[in-house]
């Protein structure tokens, strides 16, 4: 059935007449994928979409969606939802995928979820973070030397991809030897954030499981024996409450980090770029005060955040924009819409590398704040500090080729550029 949905969604021709006849499937419309900011402006106008097809709704105002993300009636632990149900009849045969679903910080709520989250904060702080900035900043000169030459390139497999795909693999302490494994393995994992967006059921990302399950099992076992001063390790060590994390927690969530780390952080880059060439004006603002970069990068999540949506199940029962919801329906928070929601944010269409009510919702909120948020920043500004330092007369199209094809997700799949004009 999965397998039959993903080739039904991978078709322009039937998105384009299904996606016409059903709110539950215009999200995957080939021109809302282009461009879904109107379809947004819609959702925000009516409030609550019942998207039948999924017997679920959607929210899109940021107050909504703001509450979604924070009331306790709503929870990442999907166990009643129909389709986890089906998903985890469909995973028996595979317990490293099964592990993964039941120890991932994005399926588990409550004690647990704060349980584990304390002891992974513990090993993942800011100043560890921090600490990765002059190595981010020689790989990103590094990448560019190498494209200094060229007469065109492609910024996100030749730039935007290959960073954050080998910050989390050295802050992980992955060798430098498998780093070309590791990124094949997040691209595969990173299917499970929107499985709609696959072609193989779950047998791709199953397969990538049980292949980084194995790997990092035989690597933690040689931390054990040798510690060094990297993320595994620190977090196989780290303890609260006279608790560690298991076997099973710590390659979940070294596995979490990798898919959700390695795809957010690229598509961050390439929309942070298109979004630049599509607004000279902002570009050269950004130029010619590059102190900005903290700020330009917080407006480049608000106006084309790489994570378009994300969902909640109902746990208790609730009313939501005068809707009263029953436990086991799932409810998609559009944050992409709330981040340009008006009544949040002045003159939310314009693109402003400066603005200071940056309060959006691209890293979520509560307990499940983003746990990499530090991470992505510091990338993008490193990213885009030395990009525009090092190429200012940087062109290319301000409509990527194309978008990828995720709903969940969004980013440019490719951007062809010219580092001079």
């Amino acid at each position: 059935m999965l397998r039959f949905l993903q080739r039904l969604m991978a078709s322009p021709r039937w998105m384009r007449v299904l996606g016409t006849l059903s709110a539950s499937l215009r999200l995957w419309h080939p021109d809302v994928r282009r461009d879904p900011y109107p379809t947004y402006r819609r959702f925000r106008e009516q409030g609550i979409v019942r998207m039948r097809l999924f017997g679920g709704f959607a929210v899109a105002r940021y107050d909504d969606v703001e509450r979604v993300l924070r009331d306790p009636a709503f929870s990442t632990n999907r166990d009643q939802v129909a389709l986890m149900k089906t998903l985890r009849r469909a995973t028996r045969d595979a317990p490293a995928f099964r592990d993964l679903v039941e120890n991932n910080l994005l399926m588990i709520d409550g004690p647990r979820h704060r349980h584990l989250r304390g002891l992974v904060s513990k090993a993942f702080t800011p100043r560890r973070v921090e600490a990765l900035r002059p190595r981010a900043e020689a790989l990103v000169e590094e990448l560019l030397e190498r494209l200094a030459e060229r007469d065109e390139f492609d910024l996100v497999r030749d730039l935007a991809q290959p960073l954050p795909s080998i910050v989390i693999a050295e802050l992980l302490g992955v060798p430098s030897a498998d780093h070309a494994r590791f990124r094949a393995w997040s691209d595969a994992l990173v299917e499970l954030l929107d499985p709609l967006s696959g072609r193989e059921g779950l047998e791709r990302p199953k397969r990538a499981m049980r292949e980084l399950a194995a790997y990092l099992r035989e690597l933690l076992a040689a931390r054990r024996g040798a510690p060094r001063d990297d993320l595994l390790t620190a977090m196989s060590e780290a303890e609260e409450g006279g608790e560690s994390l298991s076997e099973a927690e710590l390659v979940a969530l070294a596995s979490l980090l990798l898919a959700a780390g390695n795809e957010t952080t690229t598509s961050l880059i390439g929309n942070a770029v298109v979004l630049l060439l599509r607004h000279p004006e902002e570009r050269k603002r950004l130029q010619d005060d590059l102190s900005l970069l903290p700020s330009a990068v917080e407006e480049c999540l608000r106006f084309e955040p790489p994570v378009q949506l994300t969902d909640r199940a109902v746990v208790q029962p609730v009313e939501l924009a005068g809707m009263h919801l029953a436990p086991g329906t799932i409810v998609a928070a559009l944050i992409a819409a709330a981040n340009r929601d008006p009544d949040h944010f002045s003159d939310p269409e314009r693109f402003d590398v400066g603005r200071r009510d940056d309060r959006h919702l691209s890293f979520g909120l509560g307990n499940h704040f983003c746990l990499g948020a530090s991470l992505a920043r510091m990338e993008a500004q490193v990213t885009l500090g030395a990009l525009l330092r090092r190429f200012p007369d940087l062109a290319g199209p301000p409509q990527p080729p194309a978008w990828k094809s995720s709903i969940v997700l969004r980013g440019p799949a490719s951007l062809p550029v010219r580092p001079h004009s």
